[in-house]
Formats: C-alpha cells, structure tokens, sequence
C-alpha cells in the first residue's frame, strides 16, 4: 500500500491558462473550420464593445492571409479607442481579465476569456506570439509581441517597440498566426459570421479581405451609435449567499443597512424593515419542534403573513430587535450564517421586477436595415418584446426579425444572437431552435417552412445569457425565455401573414383581370357586329370599365390594410 507522501508527490496547482490550454475546446476551438471562426470571434466581439462604449463607429478589418497548409496569418483593425500600453498583457495574456465580466452589464463578451483564450490558441499552434499595434490617439504607437505564460496565467511581451504618431492614429490592429485550421466559405466560417454580425450592427462598417485577395466589403447602414448600457445593480431574487457575503466585504458602506440599500435594486429603507422581520420570523420558525407545524408557518410565511407568523411566537420583539441590531452593524462583519439568513428571506419577500435601462436591444427599425441592407428581401419586419426577467431577478429582453422573399433563396434559415454575436454551432440544443421549431407556420400562410424563402433572426439580449457552455454558441432552455421568443416570432409571423395574404388576393385579382382582359375582343366585335358601333370603341369602353373597377378593388384594399 502507498504512503499518503506518495501519492502526493505529483501533486501540482494548475493555473486558469493551463487549464485551457488543455481544454481549448471548452472555448470553442474544436474543428478547424470553427477554430479560425472563434479566433476571428473573439477579436471582432473585443472592437465592437470598446468602439460603442467609445461613443465610436465602428470600423472593422478583417484579412485572413493563407501562409501554408491549413497555416494562416488573423489580422484584425479597428478604430477603438486603444488600449493603454500597461493593459497590453492583461488584455491579451491573462484569462478572466478585463473590463466586463465584474460587472452587471450587458456586453457581448462576459466571461474575460475571449481574445487571451484566442492568443493562446494561436500560441499552441504556431509557437508564435500575438502582434499588437496599438494607440489611443496621442503622440505614439505602440507595437508589442506577446506570449502567455500558461504557468503564472499571466501575459508577457517578448518584444516591444515605441513609434511615433504624427498622424494621431487611434485603434487597434492584432496579428495572430494560426495553424491546423481552414477558411471555408461555409455558414460556420468566417465570412458568414462577419455576414450575420453586419445584419445585427448596421452602424458598424465590417471589411473582410479573404485568403485570396477578394475583398467583400459589410457598409452601415447607420449612422446612429448604440447608448452603451449601464451598470446595473443585483436584483435581491438573484443572489446567492457568496455574492451577498463577498459584496459586504467589498462594500465602502457604514451599516448592512445601508448595503443592502446602496448596492441592491429594489431595495429601500421600508424594504429592509420588511427583511428584519422576515429574517426574524425565519429564526422563531426554526425553533417549532412540531413539523407540521412548522410546515403550515412556512406556508403563510410565503403568503406574506410575517406578522401574523411572528405574533404565533411569545417574546418575537425580543427576536425583532436582534435582527434589527444586525443591520447597524458593519459589512465587513456581516458573517456567512447572517447571509444566508438575508437571501432565504428575500425568497419569501415579493419585490419590483429589476430595472431594465441597463438593456440595450438593437431596435426595430435598425432590425430592418440590417437585414434590409444584407439580404435584400421584398418583405422585412422586426418585434422588440418588452423586457422581462428569468431565474426571479436576471432582467432579458427578446428581438426578432423576420424577412421573406426578394433575394433569399428557397429554404428556411435561422439567424441566432447573443447580445447582437451571431451563435453558429450548437444549434440544436439552443432555445432559439427550439421556440422557433415550436411555431406552427402554416398558421401564417407558410406551408412548407423548409422550402420558404424566409430568414428568422432572434437575438437575445442580457447582462447574463444563460449559454450552455463556456464556447458561448447555445443558450440554454429557459422556459420564460423561450416563452418571450415565442411570442415575439408569433407576432411577426402575423404582419408576413398579412403580407402574404395581400399578395395572395392581388395576384389572383391580376389572374381575374388577364381572364377578362382576354375575351374583350371578342365581346367587342360581337357586339359590333349585334350594335353597328364600332369595334375599337367598344374595346376601348370594356377596357376602361375592367382597369377602374380592379382600381377600385386595390384602393378598398388598401384602406382595410392601414
């Protein structure tokens, strides 16, 4: 049998970078097709944010440079407002870094993983370190080659060299050399991902150089920069005990109370007098020996019934004033049994909904010349849903866009989004398949979905989507999510059905009028021949009583459709 000292004896702590390096598909660097796609992915997600939180439009380069055998050069440009020469290695060597994932907000990047994750993979592959050129604007550019050091988790630059900038260039250009991956133009590669990124931001102006030397150009189609969504504060229905533990320790505030008032939505001076005597109650509750008992007062407790369930307690005042005291106290005091006691209570609380002005969808209008601008279709129409909240307390918000016809070739496509990135893998276990799947089309005069001519954007907007894995390429199946995306596809598919349902009637009145059209000739010269006047009048006069009576059928039309 082996001693403990042994066993142990390779024993070894393991760093984030580490751990991806050997688990690079956890990032979505599986397939070599997919791999250059996330790659471009991560750079292009990074410009977009740091463009629109600059209050700047967007202008992205993209140019795949082929130096071999499933060997490529990556470079990606931007107008950004350029990263701060110290940032350099955090930015690009250090996983769960960055500017975003401690914060409550909506962004397309969440997790701090992305472009270092894409260094990486770059680095593995090739051995080589990523080249970044960059400037904020000021008298110099900065150019430095960096390397991960999977062992710390920490990025290191190997190179570095100071330009100057009489120019005053602002941006960022990135340089990553890539092995064991293709560029195919297939809908999982990287031209259909800068495709799909177009339709969903009109105000960013995307350029895409391919291997070859093609270049494909995405122009906006606006003129408008998004707001830049805002911090929002955690809602009391969506916290664990850890987030309400940690935050006190980080909090600047004097009393729990003032905490719990500063750092929380929804939560007010009369709110935390409601959470002392829930917390009280919860304290008398556990002390009923009678389980039956004690089941019935935890029901009423969820009915709102505190002061009836206190007043079934002698000496409950006495209880009142304990909890009370721990909401004068510290924070940093504040201990992981006091914690859990607050978020069991906020269960039984009823709250507000979250606030959500910190959601930034990409709005109907830019919806349509997104689409309109891509795809060229002869009908397009676009549903924002109001915003709600999953989990009790994580606030969301559901678009859809929809467009039929025109340049869209015959079978049916489903266009996924995540805060405005396309999601391109995974699709089958995504709640956007399935909600879309779920909707019986034909309802909406679409008899062969597979066969239609139709294109279905859904994008999915959230300071948390709740993806089904690290890769980000599938959202998993909330029901109040799947819920909204019902919903919201319903109510365009209704506008095509009264599309489709015009078109229907005007075609068949152009069938009718060609049938009437047809026999006047004949008529006219019969009735010539019956009458004595003469042929051409009478062809003229049918002629004339066919155009005005449709125009008249068109203009009734038209005033029952508006």
């Amino acid at each position: 049998m082996a001693e403990a000292s042994q066993l142990f004896k390779e024993f070894k702590i393991q760093s984030v970078s580490e751990f991806f390096r050997r688990n690079a598909a956890m990032l979505g660097y599986t397939g070599k097709i997919r791999s250059l796609t996330t790659v471009v992915h991560e750079a292009v997600t990074n410009s977009l944010d740091a463009c629109e939180e600059a209050g700047i439009l967007p202008y992205v380069r993209v140019e795949i440079e082929e130096l071999g055998k499933e060997h490529y050069k990556v470079i990606i440009e931007d107008n950004g407002p350029g990263i701060p020469e110290k940032y350099i290695t955090h930015v690009f060597g250090k996983m769960l870094a960055g500017t975003k994932a401690h914060r409550n907000i909506q962004s397309r990047g969440q997790q701090g993983i992305g472009i270092s994750g894409a260094v990486m993979f770059a680095q593995i592959t090739s051995g080589k370190a990523t080249r970044v050129i960059t400037s904020t604007g000021n008298d110099e550019i900065i150019e430095a080659w960096v390397k991960i050091d999977v062992d710390k988790n920490e990025g290191k630059i190997v190179k570095k060299e100071k330009h100057p900038n009489p120019k005053g260039w602002r941006g960022t250009r990135i340089e990553l050399e890539v092995k064991n991956v293709r560029y195919v133009r297939s809908k999982q590669g990287v031209y259909w991902y800068l495709k799909l990124t177009a339709i969903a931001n009109p105000h960013a102006h995307i350029e895409l150089i391919e291997p070859d030397g093609k270049l494909i150009v995405f122009p906006r189609s606006s003129e408008e920069v998004p707001k830049p969504p805002t911090e929002m504060k955690p809602h009391p229905r969506g916290v664990l005990t850890d987030d309400v533990y940690r935050m006190a320790r980080k909090t600047r505030r004097s009393t729990v109370r003032r905490f719990l008032v500063g750092e929380f939505s929804r939560i007010s001076d009369k709110k935390v007098d409601e959470l002392v005597e829930y917390i009280a109650a919860l304290r008398l509750i556990k002390t009923e020996k009678d389980k039956k008992v004690q089941e019935q007062l935890y029901e009423r407790l969820a009915k709102g019934e505190v002061k009836a369930v206190l007043r079934s307690f002698r000496g409950y005042t006495k209880v009142v004033k304990q909890v009370a005291k721990l909401m004068e106290k510290p924070p940093e005091k504040l201990t992981w049994q006091e914690a859990e006691e607050i978020v069991e209570a906020f269960k039984y609380m009823k709250f507000l909904a979250p606030p959500t002005h910190g959601l930034r969808p990409i709005g109907e209008e830019n919806i349509e010349k997104g689409l309109k601008g891509i795809l060229k279709p002869e009908f397009v129409t676009a549903v924002t849903r109001p915003p709600k909240v999953y989990s009790g307390g994580i606030p969301f918000q559901v678009e859809v866009g929809l467009a039929y016809g025109g340049e869209i070739p015959s079978g049916f496509e489903l266009l996924r989004y995540a805060n405005r990135v396309p999601l391109l893998f995974d699709a089958g276990s995504c709640v956007t398949t399935l909600a879309a799947r779920s909707i019986d089309w034909k309802r909406y005069k679409v008899d062969d979905l597979d066969r239609a001519p139709l294109v279905l954007m859904i994008n999915v907007i959230s300071v948390h989507v709740p993806y089904t894995g690290t890769g980000k390429q599938s959202i998993a199946n909330v029901e109040e999510i799947q819920n909204e995306i019902r919903l919201a596809i319903m109510d365009a598919a209704r506008k095509l059905q009264t599309y489709l349902s015009g078109k229907h009637r005007r075609l068949y009145q152009v069938k009718r009028r060609k049938t009437f059209e047809k026999y006047v000739p004949e008529i006219a010269k019969a009735l010539s021949v019956l009458t004595g006047e003469p042929e051409e009048k009478i062809r003229e006069y049918f002629i004339s009583y066919i155009e005005s009576h449709f125009a008249a059928k068109e203009a009734q039309e038209v005033s029952e459709n508006a």
